[in-house]
């Protein structure tokens, strides 16, 4: 990770971390590291955070300050900025959000031409540039300064691209979604009323301070509780910038990314469209899952978490489906990053075409207890290659045998280690996290 992007993006507290004057030369860098050999294009969304609009348009003067143009896609979703660079040949685009972050967080994320997230070349180069670090840059003069443009077509189209994906109609079915007062408010309701569906949409009034504020995907339990009130088909959780979906089964039950990489990727084999008959994990992802996977004949990968791992791993191998736990979920056929809206479209594809609910449908997948967590330490690496660590670890994988397993592992953003253990009860989770802590308290590595 750099000083100022990390594994997504530049994020941090609007104006003390990430500031107008980060933003603006970010837009001066893109348009000119774009445009030197001929008038580049970059288009922008932005989620609905009130400090989103100070950014858009400091991106955007920058920008055209640099003589290139700037497409605003006003309020959006993450994977539709990646899916209108990718299709409307634009040289990169940017996306201003802090995904399920606090109203008062904000980030800025560079998506490469091909719809991917930018090569960490060019954020070194961005960074050196914020820095002072390099020669100023020239500003574009008269004619050659760039336009800002009205570009609410291009998510009007991508739209257009969701209700395309869906296999058939949505009529009858009682659907809830939560919008999280944040980018899908403006989509998702267009796309589930478009094909038909009674759409119930709750927390789709965003204010710019209540985004992610006790609802969305990281507080499934609002929309549990309005699904057994409205006794709906199902429900789907979105977070702040609609790139990763939790849904709610009938009864009300939380269905994650483990057990929709499940009902998806079964489904996918049977029909016979996922590529090697494998879908791709973090380390994250339940036992339970992979016990299911093994029953059902899927056979998976696991990568370190982060989507971008689990992107990187599908793209080299070819594979269809992959994604985390919580929610971010990829089908390479449709999109280059995890898209929230459109993974409930997958869901609801399987719902229809099976014709079981998506309580019977994850049924198979018994979710295994699991207990994470963080001890603060001094140093990570030597905590957890700590002789007496690494043999409490082993002693406690050996007493778990095939009916569980610890992960111990380091944070990629805090001084913490991470203790994991999944195990037949919740008692047995508490008793061997314990454990390990204890040793890691008595070889005084813990801290605080």
């Amino acid at each position: 990770m750099g000083k100022y992007f990390g594994t997504d993006g530049f994020r941090g507290e609007a104006n003390k971390v990430l500031t107008v004057e980060h933003a603006f030369k970010v837009g001066r860098f893109l348009g000119w590291y774009y445009g030197q050999d001929h008038k580049a294009k970059v288009v922008i969304g932005k989620d609905t955070r009130r400090s989103s609009y100070m950014f858009e348009y400091a991106l955007a003067a920058g920008i055209t300050a640099s003589g290139a143009n700037a497409y605003l896609l006003h309020v959006t979703t993450t994977p539709s900025v990646s899916y209108v660079t990718r299709t409307d040949d634009f040289d990169c685009g940017i996306m201003i959000s802090a995904s399920h972050n606090p109203f008062y967080d904000n980030g800025i994320k560079i998506i490469s031409g091909k719809g991917h997230k930018i090569e960490a070349e060019v954020e070194e180069k961005i960074e050196a540039y914020i820095d002072g670090e390099t020669d100023e840059l020239p500003l574009a003069k008269r004619e050659d300064i760039g336009l800002t443009v009205d570009y609410a077509a291009g998510r009007n189209r991508y739209i257009g691209y969701l209700i395309s994906l869906a296999t058939r109609s949505f009529k009858d079915m009682r659907v809830g979604l939560d919008c999280s007062n944040g980018s899908a408010f403006a989509i998702a309701k267009s796309v589930y009323d478009a094909l038909g569906a009674k759409t119930y949409v709750i927390n789709c009034e965003p204010d710019g301070t209540n985004i992610n504020k006790n609802c969305g995907s990281t507080h499934i339990e609002i929309l549990q509780q309005y699904v057994k009130e409205k006794k709906l088909d199902v429900g789907f959780a979105y977070d702040g910038d609609a790139d990763r979906c939790i849904a709610v089964d009938e009864n009300g039950n939380v269905v994650d990314g483990d057990l929709i990489l499940y009902i998806c990727g079964k489904y996918m084999k049977e029909c016979g469209h996922l590529n090697g008959n494998t879908i791709v994990t973090t380390i994250m992802s339940n036992l339970g899952l992979y016990k299911a996977c093994d029953k059902a004949g899927l056979k998976y990968e696991k990568t370190a978490v982060g989507d971008k791992y689990v992107y990187e791993n599908m793209a080299r191998n070819n594979f269809s489906l992959g994604g985390e736990q919580s929610g971010h979920i990829i089908f390479s056929k449709h999109a280059t990053t995890g898209d929230g809206i459109l993974t409930s479209l997958m869901v609801m594809e399987v719902i229809l075409e099976k014709k079981l609910t998506l309580g019977k449908l994850a049924e198979p997948v018994k979710i295994y207890p699991q207990l994470l967590k963080n001890v603060r330490v001094a140093d990570k690496k030597t905590a957890r290659e700590n002789p007496e660590v690494t043999k409490a670890v082993d002693e406690v994988a050996k007493a778990l045998g095939d009916d569980g397993r610890i992960l111990v592992r380091e944070s990629g953003t805090e001084p913490v280690i991470r203790v994991m253990v999944e195990a037949a009860t919740d008692e047995l989770c508490e008793k061997y996290v314990e454990q390990v802590v204890a040793v890691i308290k008595a070889e005084g590595l813990m801290v605080g």
